[in-house]
């Protein structure tokens, strides 16, 4: 029993520690979280237009780049395997990785970089947590973190973006509103492939593999020490030898629900 009760306690805290280093501070411009109210959030689906062809799907492949370091298992493979993908990042995440971004900017082909968020906040305009980050918490924060994302991109040469994602990609109504207004699409997705990175590698290799025609998998490209990666990096490769066509957001027509690109 003792062994037991240890065991749980190790684990709670490593969670802990976990969930600490990727929780973003709370921006002067947001609310204080008093307590978590009952917002009603949404979590927006994405897909794109289907090729229709036997043996050949179409997937977009989209990689969030929180915060952390490059995750080279995945990087590495998108480029020798000439595999497109599209790569939402955060003014946090580019501070940290200017050989990673160097990769990115010399490939255009092969990746489309868009709008992650300034701080890693979630995209929420009322004050509440969401997998215990403190939100937004007001419509000028939600600006705030979409526009300070955008200006870190042009900053570091990237090409002003049109999409954006917000930090655990689970908004309110609103603030869906407010982003749309800003002139951006939301991407949502159809696949969550790696369970924001904390899932094995087997289990993240079968959920990527078995992506249709049409589907939007999300995964995470920022956390080189997770086991994630090596599934992730393993099931790009099983997907192109099953003859899957992978295409950027803005290469094809999409379809997302809650309004997030009508």
């Amino acid at each position: 029993m003792n062994r037991i009760f240890l065991v749980s306690a190790f684990l709670l805290a490593g969670l802990s520690t976990l969930c600490a280093a990727e929780t973003p501070p709370l921006p002067a411009a947001a609310a204080p979280v008093v307590k978590n109210l009952a917002v009603k959030l949404v979590e927006p689906h994405l897909h794109i237009a289907r090729s229709n062809i036997s043996g050949h799907a179409r997937i977009a492949l989209t990689f969030d780049a929180c915060m952390g370091q490059a995750d080279e298992r995945i990087l590495s493979t998108l480029v020798r395997e000439r595999i497109p993908a599209t790569i939402f990042v955060t003014a946090r995440w580019l501070k940290r990785n200017p050989a990673a971004l160097a990769v990115f900017l010399q490939n255009p082909d092969l990746f489309e970089l868009e709008n992650h968020g300034e701080n890693h906040i979630p995209a929420v305009d009322t004050p509440t947590l969401v997998y215990g980050i403190a939100s937004a918490g007001s419509p000028q924060a939600v600006r705030q973190e979409v526009e300070g994302g955008a200006a870190a991109m042009l900053a570091a040469g990237i090409p002003a973006p049109h999409w954006f994602r917000g930090s655990t990609a689970k908004y309110d109504l609103s603030a869906i509103g407010e982003i749309r207004a800003l002139g951006y699409r939301i991407a949502g997705y159809s696949v969550n492939g790696d369970g924001g990175s904390l899932l094995g590698a087997v289990i993240t290799e079968k959920r990527i593999a078995s992506a249709k025609d049409g589907d939007v998998v999300i995964s995470h490209i920022n956390q080189p020490t997770h086991a994630a990666g090596e599934g992730v990096a393993k099931a790009l490769v099983d997907l192109k030898m099953r003859g899957t066509e992978f295409v950027r957001l803005d290469d094809v027509e999409d379809m997302g629900d809650d309004k997030t690109t009508e």
